[in-house]
């Protein structure tokens, strides 16, 4: 059995309270709120003890031909998409409306797309990434969510200016060729994307380290494991709110909240005026509650580990790169339609031919800024 320190006992204890403060006022919004509140926090959890990284596993995929976290996302998506087609075929459960993450396709999502790909290599992590650094100590990254929100406020208030471009209307496969045989087109591209990842990389997927519940419970998780439940918690997200997982928004209705404080008015903004959004509590949006879960999730998750410690120290280029970053992923998110979470993860389960442009222009910027401006830069922390 684990032993605790003081100081670890006292994180765990100051975690669990945070917890249940924020389960019982989650619960003035109804029960939904306060399940989607756990199950942000289980996907923090999860993020941190499979240390599941999108920017990551891009970035060791092309520097070091290691593609064990492409496996991972791929079978992540393989699972999420069989159990996310016949809830969004049938349209509800239990009463409660459905629909994926759907958007429409167009030059403002490739743009996105792209700058979003630099933007989680300068910034150190992808959006989720950022978040659950956060909770588990390195608290440098606070330098990205900050940019990351007001990256994505810029773009809510400049929305006229690029949302004109050319676009097409969303193409959704299960609803053009049907859910059956876009789960099958969707698995069959899953399938031959493995074999071109193992044909590039030097590894082969490894099967996952946890053999036993007390393994399970005490020890880091494979990624796999990590993949396998991040696509069961985004089917009961689907489930429980009526919508798949996603991250930017919160950021955004963040930022605009500040502003509004300190003096901005929304109704000089045509996509903010009249939100109910800004004068309802961060405690009553599905997207807020799951991204404060996430945190909490991953400093829960450290503090049992007896493994949170805070990092700080840097240098001022480190801390530029971050912000700037940051900034970047914001804007290039909002204007995709959703970051590595809502656009690619939860837009492809969705069978959302946006979430499948997203990657495609999202790996170009990656392969972009790594290879043409950062070609010795070793791995370090990136999530």
């Amino acid at each position: 059995m684990k032993t605790y320190t003081q100081p670890q006992k006292l994180i765990v204890a100051i975690a669990l309270g945070i917890f249940v403060a924020l389960l019982i006022l989650s619960g003035q919004y109804g029960w939904r709120q306060s399940v989607l509140f756990v199950i942000g926090v289980l996907l923090g959890i999860t993020l941190y003890k499979s240390s599941f990284g999108f920017a990551s596993a891009y970035r060791k995929l092309i520097l070091n031909r290691d593609g064990q976290g492409i496996y991972a996302q791929l079978l992540m998506l393989s699972i999420t998409t069989i159990l996310f087609a016949p809830l969004l075929s049938a349209g509800k459960i239990f009463g409660q409306e459905l629909g994926g993450a759907i958007a429409p396709v167009g030059i403002s999502g490739v743009i996105g797309a792209f700058i979003f790909g630099i933007g989680m290599q300068l910034g150190g992590a992808c959006g989720c990434g950022t978040l659950y650094t956060i909770g588990s100590g390195n608290y440098t990254m606070i330098i990205t969510l900050i940019t990351f929100c007001l990256g994505s406020f810029c773009a809510s208030i400049s929305q006229d200016l690029w949302s004109g471009l050319p676009q097409i209307p969303p193409i959704v496969l299960g609803e053009t060729i049907g859910w059956k045989n876009a789960v099958i087109v969707q698995l069959i591209i899953f399938f031959f994307l493995a074999i071109i990842v193992g044909i590039w990389t030097k590894n082969s997927p490894t099967s996952p380290k946890n053999s036993s519940w007390r393994d399970f419970l005490y020890n880091p998780w494979s990624i796999f494991t990590g993949g396998i439940i991040l696509g069961l918690l985004n089917w009961l997200t689907l489930v429980i709110s009526g919508q798949p997982w996603r991250i930017t928004w919160g950021f955004a209705l963040w930022m605009a909240k500040i502003a509004t404080f300190l003096g901005w008015n929304p109704s000089s903004s045509k996509f903010w005026d009249g939100d109910p959004a800004l004068s309802s509590s961060v405690l009553a949006d599905t997207t807020s509650i799951m991204n404060l879960g996430l945190i909490l999730g991953a400093l829960l998750a450290a503090g049992l580990a007896g493994k949170l410690i805070p990092q700080t120290a840097t240098n001022p280029s480190t801390l530029l790169s971050k912000a700037v970053g940051g900034l970047i992923m914001g804007f290039g998110a909002f204007a995709a339609f959703g970051c590595n979470i809502g656009a690619f993860f939860s837009g492809i389960a969705s069978t959302s031919l946006h979430g499948w442009l997203w990657i495609i222009f999202a790996l170009l910027g990656t392969f972009l800024i790594i290879k043409f401006t950062f070609p010795q830069t070793k791995l370090g922390a990136i999530k």
